[in-house]
């Protein structure tokens, strides 16, 4: 049987629904270059990288894991199957990327491994999510008739940059909060 914590069950329920959320939402434009799952989806970096720092990255590993499982499960009733699947493989390589680099910059000042590890997960993250889910599906370069693969991808890269800043404070502030791993 497997030995969850309440803290690990609440980093999983959280990432669960984050995920499930932004990919229902992604595939709803606000404008020509963002979609509302931009607004959402960056919170899984702030779980993950609080869920890191709280019990290493092991278990946060685990956190991505049934994230991920469940994620693709529930997006595959709530989008259509070309944003469950491109969404697990993005969501996958991007949170592992993000525990890596996380991990790495523990040490650092404080800001930095929450930081670097989410801007580069949100990087590779978008690159793959909009390269599978929208390709072929709409026009690659803009064009007067909507939104475009590049134009989305980058509204909605610039908005989690944005939201890897702004998230800052919240971790920052649950530093106080969260026991850190032992090293």
């Amino acid at each position: 049987m497997l030995n969850i914590s309440r803290g690990m069950a609440l980093a999983i329920v959280a990432m669960v629904v984050v995920v499930a959320a932004s990919n229902y939402t992604v595939q709803f434009p606000v404008n020509a270059w963002l979609t509302w799952g931009a607004l959402i989806y960056p919170v899984t970096f702030l779980v993950t990288d609080l869920a890191n720092r709280a019990f290493g990255s092991e278990r946060a590993r685990q956190v991505v894991y049934v994230g991920f499982v469940a994620g693709v499960l529930l997006s595959g009733v709530l989008a259509p199957w070309r944003i469950a699947v491109a969404s697990g493989i993005a969501f996958l390589v991007g949170q592992l990327l993000d525990i890596h680099v996380f991990d790495r910059l523990r040490r650092a000042s404080w800001w930095k491994a929450p930081f670097i590890g989410s801007a580069l997960g949100s990087i590779i993250d978008t690159a793959l999510f909009f390269g599978i889910a929208f390709i072929g599906v709409m026009p690659f370069l803009p064009q007067a008739q909507g939104p475009s693969v590049v134009t989305l991808s980058l509204g909605d890269l610039a908005v989690k940059l944005v939201l890897a800043l702004v998230f800052l404070a919240p971790f920052r502030a649950l530093m106080n909060v969260i026991v850190p791993r032992t090293a």
